[in-house]
């Protein structure tokens, strides 16, 4: 766990915060960089690291122990590449849905497997059929199905809507 105390002590051996010292320490590397670059945002970023220090240990403790209990991780301060992996965009979560699904994709696979909410899932289908990429399509059951025609399976038991 990060300490209040180490924290504070970086901040002032590095120029009272200027070179971000403590921001690298509480796995802060984008700000820390900028910090270093900037002399702590010409010190404005410095007083308010000053003031606001505490909140940032105990936040930096949370998130540590929050990537430990999901991932696993004990020593989560040295994996800073995880932090600059970007998330993939919805339209490509549902273009790898599809092609494991053989081109027919629901919203609920969709908002599962890109950590969105169903309505931003099912926006974005609809947002694709709008545009010509993906039609919708009813299942033998009759439940509704987006499907991706470049990939559909022409075994595929849909019917046209």
């Amino acid at each position: 766990m990060y300490s209040t105390g180490i924290a504070y002590f970086l901040w002032l051996i590095s120029g009272f915060g200027a070179l971000g010292f403590h921001r690298f320490y509480l796995n802060k590397w984008r700000s820390g960089i900028l910090w270093a670059f900037t002399g702590g945002l010409c010190m404005i970023g410095s007083i308010y690291d000053f003031f606001t220090l505490s909140n940032q240990v105990r936040e930096a403790n949370i998130r540590k122990a929050v990537t430990e209990q999901l991932y696993g991780q004990k020593n989560t301060r040295y994996v800073f590449e995880s932090s600059f992996k970007e998330k993939d965009s919805i339209e490509r979560t549902i273009l790898k849905v599809a092609k494991e699904q053989k081109g027919v994709v629901s919203p609920t696979e969709v908002a599962l497997r890109a950590d969105v909410p169903l309505e931003e899932a099912t926006k974005y289908l609809e947002a694709m059929v709008s545009k010509g990429f993906a039609e919708l399509r009813v299942r033998q059951s009759g439940s509704l199905a987006y499907v991706i025609p470049d990939m559909i399976d022409p075994d595929s038991p849909l019917e046209n809507f």
